[in-house]
């Protein structure tokens, strides 16, 4: 089937299997400037789908969408060392504008730390101004040298919480709250198992206190960094002078928080649950449920088009997200083949034969076929797609655990991280941490808040674990 959709099958190279996949499946395209991507319809309504499930549970959270200016003086960067450290290299520089040299350059924003901090430091005077709890969905800009659409590009959109508390538990709880979030979310809407856990300092945000992650496997054995909530302490406070009166009458800087979400999310469905016939959508995001591709011949078409128009009311009424692919210039065959590339989880086939028996073929993305009859057929189908959702999950939990092992040895470490997670004790120390990545190309991904107390040999130098638990080690996008 991969070859008739055009498309490399993965276990040849997956690389290329995904850079076709997005493309014929009518997600994106490239932009005209380098490392820019254009996000098509179909692609977009992914996207769509995640922004609205978060925006609601931000909203529960207490958080306000906001929206902060593009352009960031260059001098906000220079007032927080490890932050323009860590963005120098991919930063987008305005230098002229209205036909003249500009007094001071003005980077084109890559996260807004520095000009929120700003902004905080007239409008934080007192503790009744706390806690401030803002997000903003936008688009940031990181002039990236090797990019990949959806995954790492110069312009990708997303949303940057940011938060500022009177007590570091407060900013703390605030960190921990928001990586709930955005796990719910990868785990029952995007059907994608994960691990939550804290970055080595090595691998943290430039500028955090510390740095919370979700690391998830894709079908290549490599790891792909979905989410990331930082915990700022009071870095930033006092670089920006965000200061307030406690109700002790003392003055205090304030404790910052942010935690990001971006469309790099969408290339990991696509390489969580893809497979040689292209996109698997989980059902909770597929921008369509359920196609329906009505089988006729022109003495039956007015009969089959009319039940399949009916069909397709009855579903959307229902709530069901459905779509009548009615389409004269193209086969059933065609048709088929199209919405199997494109990752619909069901396909119901409708010809005269079904109308006559109201029934209809109920065709699965996982695969199988049925005849189901169009009496309640709006239960059966959500149903249906509950359990395609878990199914979906539990396919994907279980390929990740066959390809992550516990590994006590640095010629096992070499050899099971070609293949996908390892769980090994480590020292802590950063240079032992390059000497890993220089000779495996492997990183530290995170240290899983749910592994078990233990302690061991780091797998590489012998001293002892930093961690008292193991900690993953992946290959990573």
């Amino acid at each position: 089937m991969a070859k008739d959709k055009g498309l490399t099958p993965q276990s040849q190279d997956f690389n290329e299997w995904y850079n076709e996949v997005v493309l014929k499946a009518d997600l994106v395209d490239y932009g005209p400037v380098r490392g820019t991507m254009v996000i098509k319809p179909y692609g977009y309504a992914l996207w769509e789908g995640l922004q609205r499930e978060l925006d609601r549970r931000f909203k529960e959270t207490g958080h306000q969408n906001a929206y902060f200016p593009l352009f960031i003086p260059m001098s906000f960067f220079q007032k927080e060392a490890e932050h323009v450290e860590g963005f120098a290299p991919e930063l987008a520089v305005v230098t002229h504008a209205g036909g003249e040299e500009l007094e001071e350059p003005l980077a084109v924003r890559p996260t807004s730390e520095t000009i929120i901090g700003h902004m905080w430091a007239s409008w934080i005077k007192s503790y009744r101004d706390l806690p401030q709890l803002l997000n903003q969905w936008n688009s940031v800009v990181r002039w990236e040298l090797r990019t990949k659409l959806f995954l790492r590009t110069s312009e990708f959109l997303w949303q940057e919480g940011h938060t500022a508390h009177a007590t570091q538990e407060e900013a703390e709880e605030e960190t921990q709250r928001m990586m709930g979030v955005y796990a719910t979310v990868l785990r029952d809407w995007a059907a994608i198992p994960g691990w939550e856990g804290r970055k080595t300092e090595s691998e943290k945000f430039a500028g955090a206190e510390y740095t919370l992650t979700y690391e998830a496997m894709m079908r290549d054995g490599k790891a792909l960094q979905s989410c990331t909530s930082h915990y700022f302490g009071q870095k930033f406070s006092r670089a920006f002078e965000v200061k307030f009166q406690d109700r002790d009458l003392q003055t205090k800087y304030a404790y910052t928080t942010s935690w990001g979400f971006s469309t790099r999310a969408i290339g990991a469905i696509i390489m969580t649950h893809g497979d040689d016939k292209g996109l698997l959508l989980p059902p909770r995001l597929a921008p369509i449920q359920v196609v329906i591709v009505p089988i006729y011949k022109e003495d039956t078409r007015g009969g089959v088009l009319a039940a399949a128009e009916g069909l397709a009311g009855v579903l959307k009424a229902a709530g069901i997200r459905v779509h009548l692919d009615d389409r004269d210039q193209y086969s059933p065959g065609f048709k088929f083949n199209e919405w199997e590339l494109k990752g619909v989880p069901f396909r119901l086939e409708l010809g005269p034969r079904d109308v006559d028996a109201k029934t209809a073929v109920l065709a699965s993305r996982l695969g199988g076929k049925e005849s189901v009859p169009m009496d309640g057929l709006t239960q059966t189908l959500s149903e249906k797609l509950e359990a395609f959702q878990a199914a979906l999950y539990q396919r994907a939990l279980e390929f990740r655990d066959a390809h992550t092992w516990a590994v006590d040895d640095y010629p096992d470490f070499k050899a099971k991280i070609q293949a996908g997670f390892v769980r090994a004790f480590h020292c802590g120390d950063a240079g032992c941490e390059r000497e890993i990545k220089a000779e495996t190309t492997a990183t530290t991904r995170c240290i899983p808040f749910d592994e078990p107390e233990d302690h061991g040999p780091c797998v590489r130098c012998r001293r002892p674990s930093a961690y008292g638990r193991r900690i993953l080690f992946a290959k990573a996008y």
